[in-house]
């Protein structure tokens, strides 16, 4: 019967000792990409405070003062 490379299935010789390591990077990568996905989700798709305002006004969450006031406050800090 075949045990592996250096007598037995506890040594740590061949693919063996590779597997902690790939599991250790596989997590840390999978980790990070979960993290930029949701970074990347949070600004609300894409859409810029101004479209996220246009939006809004033409849904009727806000009326046309409250629209005008918060295009100017945009404006003055961009």
């Amino acid at each position: 019967m075949w045990y592996g490379m250096h007598g037995g299935w506890g040594g740590m010789g061949g693919w063996w000792m590779w597997i902690w390591p790939i599991l250790i990077v596989g997590i840390i990568v999978w980790t990070v990409w979960m993290v930029a996905r949701s970074a990347t989700r949070g600004s609300a798709g894409g859409e810029s405070a101004e479209e996220i305002l246009r939006r809004r006004y033409a849904s009727g969450e806000i009326d046309e003062e409250e629209y005008e006031r918060r295009m100017q406050t945009l404006k003055r800090r961009g």
